[in-house]
């Protein structure tokens, strides 16, 4: 761990002496606290480790040998370096994020008294575009999933449709698609265990398509794996797996469903989290309330599952028309005395 600093402006300050490469220090510290306490994605991960290595040599090259000191950072140095970020073009997507970035680092000091303060607790974040999730619509489900099984190698093509059907049936997120072991699934009764962010366990159903497409991929998973077993054997093993064997990584469930994207002819961007956006549009759209949408995607917040939820203008409208009792211009029925 860095060794705490007393306080001066802005409540930090670097004692005297100290070794230049103590902000480095802080933030290998930091990820490393990140990697084994919380739940984060290897992406997340990826992406707070660049952040902090670029705010890391923005320091040293603005403020020389003083700015690798934990001291140097205040309010003054995070705005800078946000504001060099978007001079060199990053967006606001990407500036709030590292914004983020900096002030976990900097909560992270704080709380093993590497500083008295966090200076960057009162910078507000870059506003970012509102963005409709990209979703298909029903049909366009179909044509992916049809041709997800297309496969050269036939149980592999079983693998891509059980994996595609239960994305959608399910609204996983890769990380959990991937971790699954068939010990978390229950074919008989349609419903699966997953492990989600913040280590928050959720169960989730899933329809008959996605069971009989998970039974039809069991039958050929011990070819893959290199074995003959069946489900009662396989049942600590993964579920998806790559052509040698092994457990399926995130990139290969994305390069999956690009070629199957590619084959089903569909726009182009169709990603993994497309499929969690249908997943709870669709249920909206069919009369689920946002409440059993969040516990079915492992949402914390209502706000965010209200962000992955897209209804269409024309639905919203006619909602309005049958359900509204001025909608038509009529009377409001009246209130009983």
């Amino acid at each position: 761990m860095v060794r705490p600093v007393g306080g001066s402006e802005g409540g930090t300050a670097s004692t005297a002496g100290e070794g230049a490469s103590e902000l480095r220090e802080l933030i290998a510290d930091f990820l490393q606290h990140l990697e084994k306490g919380r739940s984060l994605s290897p992406h997340t991960l990826r992406a707070y480790s660049r952040d902090l290595e670029s705010f890391c040599r923005f320091q040293q090259e603005s403020m020389g040998e003083r700015g690798t000191r934990v001291g140097s950072v205040d309010a003054a140095a995070v705005r800078a370096f946000l504001a060099e970020q978007r001079r060199t073009g990053r967006g606001p997507t990407s500036r709030a994020r590292a914004l983020s970035a900096i002030r976990t680092l900097l909560r992270h000091a704080v709380r093993e008294g590497v500083l008295t303060a966090n200076p960057a607790t009162a910078i507000p974040s870059p506003k970012t575009p509102e963005r409709l999730p990209l979703h298909l619509r029903p049909g366009e489900i179909e044509d992916l999933l049809e041709s997800a099984g297309e496969h050269r190698d036939p149980p592999l093509g079983r693998r891509d449709r059980a994996l595609l059907e239960l994305l959608y049936a399910c609204g996983l997120r890769v990380s959990e698609v991937v971790s699954l072991d068939w010990r978390d699934l229950d074919l008989d009764a349609r419903v699966l265990r997953v492990l989600g962010k913040g280590g928050k366990e959720r169960m989730v159903p899933f329809g008959r398509p996605a069971q009989e497409a998970l039974r039809q991929w069991l039958a050929g998973w011990g070819e893959v794996r290199g074995r003959s077993e069946g489900e009662a054997d396989a049942r600590s093993e993964p579920v998806f797996l790559h052509h040698r064997g092994g457990r399926l990584s995130d990139r290969s469930v994305r390069r999956i469903l690009d070629q199957a994207t590619e084959r089903a002819a569909l726009q182009h961007g169709v990603h993994p989290h497309a499929l969690r956006h249908s997943f709870a549009t669709h249920l909206l759209e069919s009369g689920a309330d946002l409440r059993s949408i969040q516990e079915l995607l492992g949402h914390a917040s209502l706000s965010t599952t209200q962000r992955y939820t897209h209804v269409d203008v024309d639905r919203l409208l006619a909602t309005y028309r049958q359900a509204h009792p001025r909608a038509r211009g009529g009377k409001a029925p009246e209130r009983e005395s």
